[in-house]
């Protein structure tokens, strides 16, 4: 794992309530400065426009992000910043995990990539088809994973 921090302190800092560091998981190939903005097509569910970034202070969540997102590309995480408010993501907090656990978050603003992390472990392959499965079960349900 490289960034400024050992292995260690990132997964202390990242489960640490008093942590600010925040995460993006996704697919795509970005670089540090590049920005992350709502308005594009989502990498889960329908794909449809996304109304919001989602962004994670947790590296188990961030690490779901990078191996659910759409496509064939690589898994990434990204260290960022947000460039406005953020709020608790609805779609993980009172719904389904009260009090936000999982410390994922929303904003409609952008977010600012400011580092990557490299060599994070995915979870086991069992884990990753059971929670496909879920997904795809929600799906024939007609629940979207991602509700604006």
């Amino acid at each position: 794992m490289k960034a400024n921090k050992s292995k260690d302190e990132l997964l202390k800092s990242a489960n640490d309530l008093n942590s600010q560091q925040l995460y993006h998981g996704t697919k795509a190939d970005l670089k540090i400065g590049d920005l992350i903005e709502p308005g594009f097509n989502s990498n889960y569910g329908k794909r449809k426009k996304a109304a919001y970034v989602y962004l994670t202070a947790t590296l188990d969540a961030a690490t779901w992000g990078a191996e659910l997102a759409f496509g064939d590309a690589p898994g990434r995480i990204y260290i960022v910043e947000p460039t406005g408010d953020i709020e608790d993501d609805p779609n993980l907090t009172d719904k389904k995990f009260p009090g936000n656990p999982t410390r994922s978050y929303r904003t409609n603003s952008p977010i600012r990539v400011i580092g990557e992390i490299t060599g994070w472990e995915g979870h086991s392959p069992e884990r990753l088809k059971e929670m496909k499965d879920h997904l795809e079960k929600l799906k024939q349900m007609g629940i979207e994973a991602i509700e604006d």
